[in-house]
């Protein structure tokens, strides 16, 4: 019998997997067979849902609210997002301009595929969100990516954009705070950024999805995109970090109104409409009582960043930026070795300590990093801690 291989798009050779998840899957087998893992590789909040969310999406089901909803999203849920851009960050903006979308992830892509044509370009920061790449590969583009450090702060700058930019250019991709450095860009940077891509007539998408776990003194969150009013940015938002809705996989994204329609369009076609039970629950998510258990959960993540960060540094990992949002500590791993890949896959295997390496975020010094994530509790972090020390005195 003759085996032949399944038709593979030539696209796919530009698709590298995501390695956090791979990662993830390897962790849980060693798990299934009786290894106690402590989990810092994955992003996902180990937090409950909060429980108003979860009873409403109940609710949602018991009523029957099980149909297609627009592609856009319910009306109430746009309108419940607006408000609370204006109560969070007294930015009015219009609830037509709001999009409820399949997790941030789509949102990505619906931004990319209404402003991104084949063999264009879109500019973004190594590190970086490793989904981005393959997004913008997906739909036929090209990346340019800017190698940051800590001296650029892990962002982008309006001057490195200015010198990237070809006539192919369409845009530039940031993210504050940004995965996996978890810095902010800071504000007047941004808006040197808008100008450049305005003057450009490009867009900038802005990932904002970590906007509400961020950790300043003030207590105040970080000024949103969206402040700018400008109708060269694309804001992107999601349910599952700061509401800890992983798995309810909602999201949105505030966009300039001549591009609501093609979004729509897209969307329509991409996934027909949000899940409606999770745009349901969502409604609860800007109640008093939701955010009362939100600031909880943030404050819990503060105590487990301030454990962790001084803790790796005396392991001799080099983190020379406090992170200011998200929950990722990007740590040079020079002083552990050359190979930081192999040093994530020794840590997993050999301590049970499961982390990931700098190569799913770029190609930028990535064999010189690791990304640790703080989303487990801190008696599990104590307990990671304990066997990194034991782990290095073996070597």
């Amino acid at each position: 019998m003759t085996t032949t291989s399944a038709p593979i798009s030539r696209r796919m050779a530009q698709i590298s997997p995501f390695q956090v998840m791979e990662l993830l899957t390897q962790a849980q087998q060693l798990e299934q067979n009786g290894q106690e893992i402590v989990h810092m590789e994955v992003g996902e909040p180990d937090f409950p849902t909060p429980a108003p969310i979860v009873h409403a999406g109940q609710q949602a089901l018991a009523e029957g609210n099980t149909r297609y909803t627009p592609a856009l999203g319910l009306p109430q849920l746009r309108e419940a997002i607006a408000a609370f851009h204006y109560d969070y960050h007294q930015t009015n903006i219009s609830p037509e301009r709001v999009i409820i979308t399949s997790g941030a992830s789509a949102g990505l892509l619906l931004a990319l595929g209404v402003t991104l044509s084949p063999a264009e370009r879109m500019i973004m920061s190594d590190p970086g969100y490793p989904c981005n790449r393959n997004f913008v590969r997906f739909l036929g583009g090209e990346v340019d990516s800017i190698a940051v450090g800590a001296d650029q702060h892990y962002q982008l700058s309006a001057d490195a954009v200015r010198q990237q930019w070809q006539e192919q250019t369409r845009g530039v991709m940031v993210a504050s705070p940004a995965n996996p450095c978890g810095t902010l860009l800071p504000f007047d940077e941004l808006k040197k950024i808008e100008k450049e891509v305005a003057a450009r007539d490009g867009t900038l998408i802005v990932d904002e999805i970590y906007n509400g776990l961020s950790y300043s003194d003030s207590g105040h969150p970080p000024a949103t995109a969206l402040t700018l009013n400008s109708d060269h940015i694309i804001t992107i938002h999601s349910f599952s970090k700061q509401f800890c809705m992983t798995g309810w996989r909602l999201g949105w994204m505030v966009v300039p109104a001549a591009l609501v329609r093609e979004v729509e369009k897209l969307a329509q076609n991409l996934y027909i409409s949000p899940s409606t039970p999770a745009q349901y629950a969502a409604l609860a998510a800007f109640s008093t009582e939701t955010l009362t258990i939100l600031e909880q959960y943030r404050q819990q993540f503060r105590q487990r960043r301030d454990f962790l960060l001084p803790q790796l540094r005396q392991l001799d990992f080099q983190i020379p930026i406090t992170p200011e949002g998200a929950f990722y500590l990007y740590a040079n791993s020079e002083k552990w070795g050359d190979d930081s890949r192999r040093l994530s896959q020794r840590l997993l295997h050999e301590a049970g300590v499961a982390v990931t390496p700098g190569s799913d975020f770029g190609s930028y010094r990535h064999r010189s990093h690791l990304r640790f994530a703080y989303t487990t509790s801190l008696e599990q972090l104590e307990l990671g801690v304990t066997r990194l020390k034991q782990f290095r005195e073996k070597l």
